[in-house]
């Protein structure tokens, strides 16, 4: 990525795409793959606050680049920062221009600027929705934010939320949208398997819990994607089904995702659905199976009670799949006129929105268009410009 000794040196931590991906690790490597992409006088080393990630990362790096890792697990470093301010991560990086924590976490530096990305504030405006693990990082954020770290936001509706409630520069909040993950391409499934109403597994006790099918529903399907926590409202989702099946008796719910923190109020919200029988829960699935499932479904819905982005329902525009979505946090932003808004929480305003998409065949085709149009405006490669430019900002502030 061009010669490090004249140019920008900028180490980028990259733990979040070791284990199971999430949406920071989507962000991660979406953008570390179009800054690798890069030409010119630019040198990312990325890192890993992880005991033992600098072997992990070298296989989910490329172009040659250099990975570096921490010397103490991430708990142990995190506590030495907030009580200490050390280690500094030239330590293990060596000297550098600007460090960017992905992650919300930004170590403490010799002397490099440091850029810190906020993916949203749940942990201030939503505690009741974050885990212990979560709300223990507020410290350390509010402390980076106090002297002096740049910020990065993938939506002004964070940008503002930071602003009011950590009292940075604003100069030094900074808007840098993300691009839409990229799946693999659909795979041939045979006709003759499926889920649902009459399929495999339809029964109520494997509505709860079913292996990731190497099919997808007969019939109509509304479909969610994520990982099952209070945040994401999929309990309200199981509601707004149970008042639209008695009138659509070939519909079915996919809910597909890993079990988070406080999955109860979900499964509780199944046992409770009179209807249960037709919604299949599936856990974490292969990338093969998300885009069949985005591509295939009747609609794709997003019940957030607060986002500070959303991949999902982008990545459901781009499958051409319309997308009802609730009016949390940045999702107004994000998807624009280009989904069907409703409000969070309302299950009833929930379930009319899926239904105008499964019943209005004009007003499908026109969301699906509007959809494929909206997500042109994302792209990791307007990402990794926004993010270099940030960092020469960085860099000659402290010049």
């Amino acid at each position: 990525m061009g010669d490090p000794s004249p140019g920008l040196l900028v180490a980028f931590d990259a733990t979040p795409l070791l284990g199971v991906r999430t949406g920071v690790g989507e962000f991660v490597a979406g953008a570390l793959g179009a800054m690798e992409k890069m030409s010119g006088d630019i040198t990312i080393r990325p890192y890993a606050v992880s005991l033992g990630g600098r072997a992990k990362l070298r296989a989910q790096v490329h172009g040659g680049t250099e990975a570096a890792g921490s010397l103490l697990p991430a708990r142990a470093l995190h506590r030495s920062w907030a009580w200490f301010g050390h280690p500094v991560v030239e330590r293990w990086t060596g000297p550098l221009d600007v460090v960017h924590g992905t992650n919300y976490v930004v170590p403490p530096v010799r002397s490099a600027q440091r850029v810190v990305s906020i993916h949203d504030m749940a942990m201030f405006v939503k505690p009741e929705v974050c885990t212990k693990a979560t709300l223990a990082v507020r410290g350390l954020l509010s402390s980076a934010v106090r002297q002096g770290a740049w910020v990065a936001t993938p939506s002004q509706a964070v940008a503002e939320e930071v602003m009011e409630l950590l009292g940075p520069e604003p100069s030094r909040v900074v808007v840098v949208p993300y691009g839409v993950p990229t799946l693999p391409t659909l795979p041939t499934l045979p006709p003759s398997a499926a889920f649902g109403p009459g399929g495999v597994d339809a029964g109520p006790a494997n509505a709860l819990r079913q292996t990731p099918p190497a099919a997808l529903p007969r019939g109509p399907f509304v479909l969610a994607l994520g990982r099952v926590e209070p945040r994401k409202g999929l309990e309200n989702l199981v509601r707004a089904f149970g008042l639209l099946a008695p009138t659509h008796p070939d519909l079915t719910l996919v809910v597909a995702g890993p079990d988070g923190w406080g999955a109860e109020a979900f499964e509780e919200a199944l046992r409770a659905c009179p209807h249960r029988a037709r919604i299949a829960r599936l856990g974490h699935v292969d990338g093969a199976t998300r885009a069949a499932l985005l591509e295939r479904a009747a609609v794709f819905a997003f019940p957030s009670l607060y986002e500070g982005f959303g991949f999902p329902p982008l990545e459901a525009m781009a499958a051409g799949t319309p997308v009802v979505a609730t009016t949390a946090g940045a999702l107004p932003e994000v998807l624009g006129d280009a989904a069907l808004l409703v409000a969070p929480g309302d299950f009833r305003e929930l379930a009319a929105g899926i239904e105008l998409l499964l019943d209005d065949e004009v007003l499908r085709e026109d969301m699906v268009t509007r959809g494929r149009t909206r997500v042109e405006l994302y792209s990791w490669d307007r990402t990794a410009e926004s993010l270099v430019k940030l960092y020469r900002d960085a860099r000659e502030s402290g010049s």
